[in-house]
């Protein structure tokens, strides 16, 4: 599979499946995140990977109502950084778009392995942070569940949400989204 395939291929499916979490390829996952760009090198990213069942049940109970369907996966990937461990260069601070970069190899390459990575934002970051022993400073970005992706889809999806699974919802078109030389 080309990347073009890979990025097209890419769904934030919310029908589950669980699969067999490895070390090595939670290794690989960092490993890839850690060569996306940063501002002089700084990687301010980090990550936890939760699959034990027992830290699953503690971060899935961080979920919002509406995020029912993510206790069905095997592995909650926390993101998460803070302002000072990237370049700040008059106000502009980097380290949610260079973490930015560095999640989307991870959930590419999931993607490649044939497996879904869902990033939410729907989860309480207070509790997270407690329940993922997370220092008070650093911002949790986002939570990426991953799974496999079910066919049959679950009996925890909206009626909006099983539509969603059959067809990938529409994408703004090119005008609306880039410019040529000017705005």
């Amino acid at each position: 599979m080309n990347f073009s395939e890979i990025v097209k291929k890419r769904r934030a499916y919310r029908s589950l499946l669980p699969f067999e979490v490895k070390e090595e390829m939670i290794r690989e996952l960092a490993e890839l995140a850690s060569l996306a760009p940063s501002c002089f090198n700084k990687q301010p990213w980090r990550f936890i990977f939760i699959y034990e069942k027992e830290n699953l049940e503690k971060i899935f109970s961080t979920l919002s109502d509406a995020n029912a369907w993510a206790k069905n996966a095997s592995m909650v990937i926390a993101v998460f950084s803070k302002p000072d461990l990237d370049c700040i260069v008059k106000g502009k601070e980097y380290y949610l778009f260079d973490t930015g970069m560095a999640t989307a190899n991870i959930i590419l390459r999931l993607t490649e392995m044939g497996l879904v990575a869902h990033p939410i934002a729907g989860f309480n970051e207070e509790k997270a942070k407690k329940v993922l022993n997370i220092p008070q400073e650093y911002r949790i970005i986002t939570l990426i569940i991953t799974g496999k992706h079910n066919e049959n889809y679950a009996d925890v999806l909206t009626e909006k949400a099983a539509i969603s699974e059959k067809t990938r919802p529409s994408r703004k078109n090119f005008r609306e989204v880039a410019f040529l030389n000017t705005f």
